[in-house]
């Protein structure tokens, strides 16, 4: 990066951080760190929830992702309008009339306490690990410009984002999440539009999404009903539907968020506002990988876009046969971008067969591009057994490093990194308020003062962000970041979403009735995930109606009174 680069990036950070610190004020309470006072209108509402969920990962991952597998990751959302409208309806007015701190208060209440620990015990897990994915992302970035490795800059964006956490507290990263998401949306539409400026002068905007059609990375829709699919319009619009209600309903990094409106109307409109803009948001991220894809048919990509394991197999005993590869690879691209042009030069003829045939050849030259990409990352494993072979969290990364202009690169990266100090930051004050809130105000301190509270949850923080930048020294290994996170999400949001459904719903089920279904049924869906027998997003339908089943069959062996709240 250049000088240039360098100081759009360390301003734009700089401000985020004294903006938010700034406009938080003081906490001298903990309703204040928590919940910020329960103050803050739609608008911070709608904007802090689309935060929390677009971290570096989305910004990172999502390019990536449709740069492989094209845009059908996009009906991963589309559940999430129908999950909105649920949540303004029964979650949101009753969160507020009990004034929780937590989503698992409620559980207490309405069924008993080794019900709200077992939920906040599966939550604190699950947002750990996520957490720890969502730190590694930017760290990449980071590990990249400064050409060390990650070990050094997950420790960096873990302790910056822990500190101004533990400072500011839920207030402040509401207010960093609104300028933050101000900025990303005007840089990825920067970014959009130049990826359409720097292809070749007489291609434009609709060759490239015609030829990224041709080759399989327009796939926005898949009507076609299949278990083992992971992203079609049913897993996106039943799964994806569970996924988010459980998500944004039982989640505390985001029902914290939401719990800070100053009323049942603000925090309902934020929520509707994230509903409206999520989706468009999402295409059009993908959308930009796509056309980075169509960029790259006519400018050589890298072999492998993750430069640091080239280096480490280019210091090996490998080294002659990577390089051997490497002119190999070359020839084959640059038959590719012949048949790529000519593919372009069929669409402006009109001509059907002409371009049926175009396309045939290029898809050829395709399959013997990523041949040769393949035998590369053979020798990687041969060389290092550890290495990291999933490269597409560095195709974004990689464009906007080599063609970007200077001072946009900085503000790019700035971007991806704000990204992830908003989610992550939302994350880290989400398990400090569970932590204190359910188990140690709880259970272990309950009659301590306002004092101790706060103190408590800023250590809180301070451990958890520790327990964070630990998980994310493996993320490495997890392959593309974006699927990993909702994968493991997968794993835990459906019984826990079964859980709040049974207590909104099924008024006569009892609170050890749900606590033993809930065990089970968490037991099903991990032996499910583990052998892969349905696509994750299946996952979360599955566990919250086990959930529900269970509890039903259980309920009348259970000899204790049910409650109702």
């Amino acid at each position: 990066m250049s000088l240039t680069d360098w100081i759009v990036l360390g301003a734009t950070i700089l401000l985020i951080v004294v903006y938010g610190l700034w406009k938080s004020g003081s906490n001298k309470n903990i309703d204040q760190f928590l919940v910020g006072g329960r103050s803050l209108s739609w608008y911070h509402i709608g904007f802090s929830v689309m935060a929390t969920q677009a971290s570096a990962i989305t910004f990172l991952s999502a390019p990536g992702q449709a740069y492989s597998d094209g845009m059908r990751f996009v009906q991963f959302y589309f559940g999430l309008p129908l999950a909105m409208i649920v949540l303004c309806i029964t979650f949101v007015p009753i969160f507020h009339r009990l004034k929780v701190y937590t989503a698992y208060e409620f559980l207490e209440q309405r069924f008993d306490l080794k019900t709200r620990a077992l939920t906040s015990m599966l939550f604190l897990i699950q947002r750990g690990l996520s957490t720890g994915i969502a730190i590694y992302a930017p760290a990449i970035i980071l590990s990249i410009i400064l050409n060390i490795n990650t070990i050094y800059t997950t420790l960096f964006i873990g302790g910056l984002v822990t500190f101004y956490t533990v400072l500011g507290g839920t207030k402040a990263v509401s207010y960093t999440q609104l300028l933050q998401m101000s900025i990303i949306f005007l840089g990825m539409f920067a970014a959009g539009a130049l990826v359409v400026v720097l292809l070749p002068h007489h291609i434009g905007f609709i060759h490239a999404v015609k030829l990224a059609g041709k080759m399989g990375r327009m796939n926005v829709i898949d009507w076609k009903f299949d278990p083992a699919n992971r992203y079609n319009i049913w897993s996106g619009i039943i799964g994806g539907f569970f996924l988010q209600l459980s998500y944004f309903g039982t989640d505390q990094s985001q029902v914290g968020r939401y719990l800070t409106g100053s009323s049942v109307g603000q925090s309902r409109m934020g929520l509707i506002m994230n509903g409206l803009i999520k989706i468009p948001m999402q295409f059009c991220i993908l959308l930009i990988g796509v056309l980075v894809f169509a960029f790259y048919q006519f400018n050589r990509p890298p072999m492998f876009f993750n430069q640091y394991e080239v280096k480490q197999v280019k210091k090996s005993a490998y080294a002659r046969e990577y390089n051997a590869l490497e002119n190999k690879y070359t020839g084959a691209f640059e038959q590719r971008r012949v048949n790529a042009k000519a593919l372009i030069t069929a669409f402006d003829s009109h001509d059907k067969t002409r371009i049926a045939q175009a396309q045939v050849n290029l898809k050829q030259t395709d399959a013997v591009v990523n041949d040769i990409r393949k035998e590369s990352i053979g020798l990687m494993k041969k060389s290092n057994q550890q290495a990291d072979t999933n490269d597409t969290n560095y195709v974004f990364l990689n464009f906007v490093t080599h063609y970007l202009p200077h001072g946009m690169i900085g503000l790019l990266i700035a971007i991806v990194l704000m990204a992830s100090m908003g989610s992550t930051a939302s994350a880290l004050n989400s398990l400090a308020s569970t932590t204190v809130v359910d188990i140690y105000k709880r259970t272990v301190n309950p009659k301590a003062s306002d004092k101790k509270y706060l103190l408590a949850s800023r250590l809180a923080t301070v451990f958890w962000g520790i327990v964070c930048v630990g998980m994310a020294l493996y993320a490495g290994k997890m392959g593309n970041l974006l699927e990993a996170v909702n994968q493991l999400g997968s794993y835990i949001y459906g019984t826990i979403l079964g859980v709040f459904v049974v207590a909104f719903y099924v008024k006569r089920v009892k609170g050890s009735a749900v606590f033993m279904a809930a065990i089970i049924s968490e037991v099903i869906i991990c032996i499910l995930g583990y052998y892969g027998q349905v696509a994750y997003l299946w996952l979360n339908p599955i566990g919250c109606m086990l959930v529900i089943s269970f509890a039903l069959l259980i309920n009348p062996f259970v000899n204790e009174k049910a409650k109702i709240v």
